[in-house]
């Protein structure tokens, strides 16, 4: 890819100015279908693993491993659908298509993956679970990619990108704290029987599933996309992604993505185990997660102007370091630490409304960069290769829990031995410690400022201004 320095004209700062602000009400319509999307899949990140082997009697080891073959399918699914995004023409537009056609499957495959036939036991049920977990993730493709895709095209400027994908978080953390209101209703039922259990998640299942595609279906019909980005993608998968490898930008970021998220997934994942075998307090887990994300939402109005003064990058660089910090206290948690944790959870919170504002934002500014060297508009390509590695990373998680719990001695709803919780700990402390210290390092080597940025945008309205 070619380099921008001395390639352009001098840059002018006040071009991020002359974009017009986007409607809110634009972005509310934008971001409301991620409420449902953030109940979904987190209810699936924060409870699925234990429904499974504590309900549902599957070995952890198993349930482990279909999380991390289903990241390995999503080599395949998360770059068909960001190129077949990319490469649709409609009259509706190239991403609105995919995201009606999300709704169906997403709900379906979200009520198979809670509600598995009783007389399902053995092989049949593990299978079915894999059907379900499957089919969910790959719906959610469907949808997540051309969704964030088009979050990037509805506006150029480099801070109002920010305004967008901020309140997209806001949306995604809501629908998140409501799981945790249907994770209390699923352990509270699991404290009575079995059947209550299974009962209660077919019925949270069913009403997510109608729900979110209201919401889906809704969005959908209301947004516009720009006309001239239509047909723009690339002519063939194999370049479009070559492409994505070679921009220097957005090779950075996947790495720091995956790193950041290996990290990232324990506490969807781990707070559960660490509240009931851990801390001694089960019944506390939605509320120590509550803690991580009532910040997460009350902080991103903050963020945009504090990126405004002091710079995205340095933004995100300070989240990251803080929010390493924050778990890696979570290594020393004993028995009756609710307040520790509590506290912790609440600045690792604080710092992932910064991450969750900013990281989208850059990753649209970097897909500028690809139009400048390519002339080409691969939204959907670039989302989903950064979809693709968040939910490889989400997976990597889930399956090395898996495997941890299964060979340092779990066994479920006993105390646990010291080995078992020094391996949650562990995984809940010194793992995403590491990982969020080392993507700070790797992203300190991003270069794509606002004022290249300014000066690159110039550039591409230029060109667009010579074509039309």
């Amino acid at each position: 890819m070619a380099s921008l320095e001395g390639a352009l004209a001098p840059p002018d700062r006040a071009s991020s100015a002359s974009a017009s602000r986007l409607p809110l009400s634009v972005i509310l319509t934008y971001c409301l279908p991620t409420v449902g999307g953030g109940f979904m899949f987190l209810l699936i990140g924060l409870y699925l693993m234990k429904f499974a082997t504590d309900v549902l009697l599957i070995a952890p080891a198993a349930m482990g491993t279909i999380f991390g073959l289903s990241r390995i399918w999503d080599a395949v699914s998360d770059p068909l659908a960001g190129y077949l995004s990319d490469r649709t023409r409609h009259r509706s537009g190239r991403r609105r298509p995919w995201i009606f056609a999300s709704m169906l499957p997403i709900g379906l495959a979200y009520t198979m993956a809670w509600s598995p036939p009783t007389a399902l036991t053995g092989t049949a049920l593990t299978a079915w679970m894999a059907v379900g977990v499957f089919g969910f993730y790959s719906a959610m493709t469907i949808f997540i990619v051309p969704h964030m895709s088009l979050g990037a095209e509805l506006t150029s400027d480099y801070h109002d990108r920010s305004r967008i994908f901020g309140i997209r978080h806001i949306g995604w953390t809501v629908g998140s704290i409501l799981a945790l209101v249907g994770m209390a209703l699923l352990i509270q039922a699991e404290g009575v029987s079995v059947e209550a259990s299974r009962d209660r998640a077919t019925q949270l299942a069913v009403g997510a599933a109608v729900v979110t595609a209201v919401m889906i279906g809704w969005a959908a019909f209301r947004l516009r996309e720009r006309p001239e980005f239509q047909g723009r993608g690339a002519g063939h998968p194999f370049a479009a992604f070559a492409d994505v490898w070679k921009n220097v930008h957005a090779r950075l970021l996947l790495l720091v993505t995956l790193v950041e998220n290996l990290g990232g997934a324990t506490i969807g994942i781990l707070t559960l185990y660490i509240a009931q075998y851990v801390i001694g307090a089960p019944e506390l887990a939605p509320v120590f997660i509550l803690c991580y994300m009532v910040p997460s939402v009350a902080s991103v109005p903050l963020w945009v102007p504090i990126s405004r003064r002091f710079g995205k990058k340095r933004l995100w660089i300070s989240s990251m370091v803080l929010t390493a910090f924050s778990f890696g206290g979570m290594f020393f948690l004993q028995e009756g630490d609710r307040l520790l944790i509590s506290v912790l959870a609440a600045t690792a919170g604080l710092a992932a409304g910064a991450g969750g504002t900013i990281a989208p934002s850059i990753q649209a500014d970097v897909i500028d960069y690809d139009e400048y060297c390519t002339g080409q508009r691969k939204e959907g390509t670039y989302f989903a290769a950064w979809n693709f590695v968040f939910k490889a990373s989400f997976g990597v998680t889930l399956m090395l829990t898996g495997y941890v719990l299964q060979f340092s001695g779990f066994v479920p709803n006993v105390e646990q031995s010291d080995d078992v919780k020094l391996a949650l700990r562990s995984l809940y402390g010194l793992f995403p410690f590491c990982c969020y210290l080392i993507g700070a390092l790797i992203f300190s080597r991003f270069e794509l400022d606002e004022a290249t940025h300014d000066t690159l945008r110039k550039e591409l309205e230029r060109r667009r201004g010579e074509s039309a």
